[in-house]
């Protein structure tokens, strides 16, 4: 009999799951509370109860090439780095194209999820659902994919500060935000300098009248952009790199990663300078140290108090403020899942590699897209997905519970070296060793010797280009014949919207001879223009 499998949530995590349930031979029933596909992506003007909501202005942060699908490029026309409209408009694609939206009830909400009284024997569940009429309806299936995101319930930490029940300006979450106009000529505190938090003040700092971002442990900041105007993800996010970085004491990588970074600007003097290293985390921003130089974003301190109309940070500077927005993230609550999953430090849930909970008798139900690593999220959930129907299949096989559990344990503490939060420290993977383990198991990892034999051009490509997701469908179940194109062509794609306008050929005809005397000419010019300027920022620091 053909398993039937409920996929709840209809954003890039759903839909992904639709897919290979259904290319696996599997029969995905998904069920999405609102009236549209995209999840997260699918801005809306007004934010909804329990629903993910994103600002007007959100561009991803990971370049096209990299977060795409592995057997579904991006068209080669978008820009390299999109607006949110764009990205909606690829789930469209993607489900147009693979025929997904018939398999989804929208406007149908999942109210609970629990096993079946036989579930030792059958591994099914119970779902329970609601639809837009209040019509309540009862499913049984032999498996569950819960892909409801982790934007929707926002965590505002207003108790922890002495007086922010007298404050009186307003108190918004970053949930709430949609555009800067409505804090125009207002006096504005961002708390929290992740990537939203930035993001926000950046935008906010055009309209405000003044704008402060306060941050606890600071960031190291870097754009969205490498040498040569290169994403800098298709730059440093490949096998090489990854592979010379495991290789390099972490003190000598560090302190070459924060050179590069302080070079662009010290981040000392813009107020940035963070606790932690700059290997262990990287803010994404292009905008937020102009900002700073402009003095339209004023860098302070952690939140000490509120005092009615002003603000107190913990070094007693204070500053009077009309709007306060929490960029402090968001609680991960599946309120419809049995409580018994969630056997985490502070009553979270627990997954073996962020996918599946250990402590089921029967591994039929997985969480897909609640993890975090220095990569995008797609091409992971997407090999999530892959990973989950070959174990609903018996295709693989899961450790024992101990062992999960023990696993679980060491990676939480090994990554609270770098990020204290236990919660945070849960959800952090190695962005290519997670997709590697993920792919063996399925069958799906590259070959990298018999690779080198058989297509040393393409191997090149694998190695040392960008860790594309079309790696993942060179062989193997779900293999597709127009990955090795898609990976020889993919800087192709890159340069594809940048071809605008015709550029002249340079009109130059130098001998070698003449070129190498320019190229000297050229390197000596440089060198005296560094030890000119090494100098004068001796002198300047004496």
């Amino acid at each position: 009999m053909v398993w039937r499998v409920a996929v709840i949530g209809a954003g890039c995590s759903g839909l992904v799951c639709i897919k290979t349930c259904v290319e696996e031979g599997l029969e995905p029933v998904c069920f999405e509370s609102s009236d549209d596909i995209g999840g997260l992506w699918n801005f809306k003007e007004s934010t909804q109860p329990e629903r993910s909501s994103i600002y007007r202005s959100l561009v991803a942060n990971t370049s096209k090439e990299m977060m795409c699908f592995s057997d579904f490029p991006m068209p080669d026309h978008y820009p390299n780095y999109m607006h949110n409209s764009l990205l909606l408009q690829y789930f469209r694609l993607y489900a147009q194209h693979f025929n997904l939206l018939k398999y989804i009830h929208f406007q149908t909400t999942v109210t609970r999820v629990m096993q079946r009284p036989d579930f030792s024997f059958s591994g099914q569940w119970d779902v329970e659902t609601v639809n837009q009429h209040g019509e309540e309806d009862h499913h049984v299936f032999d498996a569950v994919m819960v892909c409801s995101g982790n934007y929707s319930h926002p965590y505002l930490p207003m108790s922890e500060f002495t007086g922010s029940e007298t404050f009186n300006g307003h108190l918004y979450h970053s949930w709430d935000y949609k555009d800067g106009e409505r804090y125009k000529g207002k006096r504005v505190l961002v708390m929290g300098l992740g990537n939203s938090g930035a993001d926000i003040a950046v935008e906010v700092s055009r309209f405000a009248e003044k704008t402060f971002l306060s941050t606890r442990t600071g960031a190291w900041v870097a754009g969205r952009m490498s040498n040569s105007g290169l994403p800098i993800d298709m730059t440093h996010i490949n096998r090489f790199y990854d592979t010379l970085t495991s290789l390099l004491p972490s003190r000598l990588l560090n302190w070459i990663i924060e050179r590069s970074l302080n070079r662009k600007y010290d981040h000392r003097m813009y107020q940035l300078l963070p606790k932690h290293r700059a290997f262990d985390r990287l803010l994404i921003n292009d905008e937020l140290p102009y900002r700073i130089l402009l003095g339209e974003v004023v860098m302070k301190s952690n939140v000490k108090e509120f005092n009615k109309s002003r603000v107190v940070f913990e070094n007693d500077t204070e500053e009077e403020i009309d709007i306060v927005i929490f960029c402090t993230g968001y609680n991960s609550t599946l309120s419809f899942l049995p409580q018994s999953l969630s056997q985490g430090p502070k009553g979270e849930l627990t997954l073996y590699k962020r996918v599946f909970p250990p402590s089921l008798q029967k591994p039929t139900l997985v969480v897909i897209g609640l993890l975090k690593a220095k990569g995008p999220i797609m091409p992971m959930v997407e090999m999530q997905a892959r990973w989950a129907t070959a174990v609903f299949k018996g295709l693989d096989h899961l450790p024992t519970k101990d062992k999960m559990l023990t696993f679980i344990e060491t990676e939480r503490k090994r990554n609270m070296k770098s990020y204290p939060c236990p919660l945070e420290a849960a959800q952090q993977v190695d962005y290519i060793p997670y997709l590697d383990f993920m792919a063996d198991k399925v069958g799906v990892k590259p070959h990298f010797l018999g690779l080198l034999l058989r297509d040393p051009v393409l191997w090149v490509k694998v190695f040392f280009g960008p860790c594309t997701s079309y790696q993942f469908r060179l062989s193997g179940p779900g293999q597709w014949s127009g990955a090795r194109q898609a990976i020889l062509s993919q800087w192709k794609r890159l340069q594809r919207p940048f071809n605008t306008r015709e550029i002249p050929e340079p009109n130059i005809r130098a001998s070698a001879w003449s070129v190498w005397l320019l190229a000297l000419g050229g390197s000596l010019l440089m060198a005296a223009f560094v030890s000119s300027s090494a100098l004068l920022s001796l002198f300047h620091t004496w």
